[in-house]
């Protein structure tokens, strides 16, 4: 089989929908460099410079994180296999409670892809609800290696975002009333992402720009990279390093936060020559948990998903935090 038979029909090169096209960004320089992203030890964590990252850049990359290199290695290498399977394969094999997408980076609660997206992405995707994970049985011995490779990343991705939240509410003095069920482990999943190559196209997107709605975001990319994020009025590269891990602030921290940390736009652009795999880790607020302050109107992350969802069916894209402010801008 060749490796072109492993995509959606849709991503095949000969078949593949026009490159998504981002006219609203053309004013907008591009730094070939790449950007200095704040190092945050995990070992020895400094509430400030912890702080400083998450306030300047909405980004920072994780040293330290305690996750075995050997499981990371091994993981990247079960999740190149599971992609390179046969389309068809892949179809019958990702079954519930894990879905199977391609085409948007958005999925639905029931983990179909939502209608309505403007953006087609060149991407293929697997989304893993890790409380659920338990559940999938897989004839596959392959397979069945591949979730308890995925369960034990999962404590680890647990431990960590637990860790680095309950840092950053004493960076920001958030008294724990506040911060009650602002994370909830339960909530977490792992998306993972494969991005075709693309070799005659000028500029290709696997991922248009957008904000992640999590509280935090966890993401291990591979070597080949492509992660763009925008800061200062200008698109900035993301280098991929080994052994790292890139931790984004999104939607439901900058609420907690009352402003003062800031969720990052970001983008990934695909390569000409490889294909590009990532393994993102997302995590929530507590189904039910309303988060207050002083920015935005009472809410919990369920209103704010079917608002997210409303708003891509409407208008075809996600709003956001927006949609939530006390004053809104005119």
């Amino acid at each position: 089989m060749s490796n072109i038979e492993s995509y959606p029909p849709v991503l095949r090169p000969l078949n593949a929908s026009p490159a998504p096209l981002l006219p609203e960004l053309n004013n907008y320089a591009m730094e070939d460099s790449s950007a200095p992203v704040p190092v945050v030890d995990l070992q020895c964590l400094s509430l400030e410079k912890l702080g400083e990252a998450c306030k300047e850049w909405g980004l920072f990359r994780l040293v330290n994180h305690g996750i075995p290199p050997s499981l990371l290695i091994k993981l990247e290498e079960h999740v190149k296999m599971l992609f390179a399977l046969p389309f068809e394969s892949k179809q019958a094999l990702v079954t519930n409670p894990l879905s199977y997408s391609w085409g948007t980076p958005l999925l639905t609660p029931s983990g179909a892809a939502p209608r309505g997206a403007l953006n087609f992405n060149l991407l293929e995707a697997i989304n893993v609800p890790l409380s659920q994970l338990p559940q999938f049985q897989a004839e596959d011995p392959r397979l069945e290696d591949f979730r308890h490779s995925l369960e034990e990343y999962a404590r680890h991705l647990s431990r960590i975002a637990t860790t680095l939240f309950e840092a950053m509410l004493k960076s920001l003095n958030v008294c724990t009333q506040q911060s009650e069920s602002g994370l909830d482990e339960s909530t977490g999943f792992i998306r993972l992402y494969r991005y075709p190559p693309r070799p005659l196209a000028a500029e290709a997107w696997g991922m248009t720009e957008h904000i992640d709605s999590s509280v935090l975001s966890i993401v291990n990319q591979d070597r080949v990279g492509g992660l763009e994020i925008f800061k200062d009025n200008k698109w900035l590269l993301v280098d991929p390093i080994s052994g790292t891990l890139l931790v984004h602030v999104g939607d439901m921290m900058q609420a907690i936060s009352d402003d003062r940390y800031m969720s990052v736009k970001h983008r990934v652009r695909v390569d000409k020559q490889e294909e590009r795999v990532s393994i993102c880790y997302f995590v929530f607020p507590g189904k039910g948990a309303v988060i207050r302050s002083s920015k935005y109107k009472p809410f919990t992350y369920t209103d704010f998903q079917a608002q997210v969802q409303n708003d891509t069916k409407t208008l075809g894209y996600k709003v956001g935090l927006q949609r939530f402010k006390l004053n809104p801008p005119v």
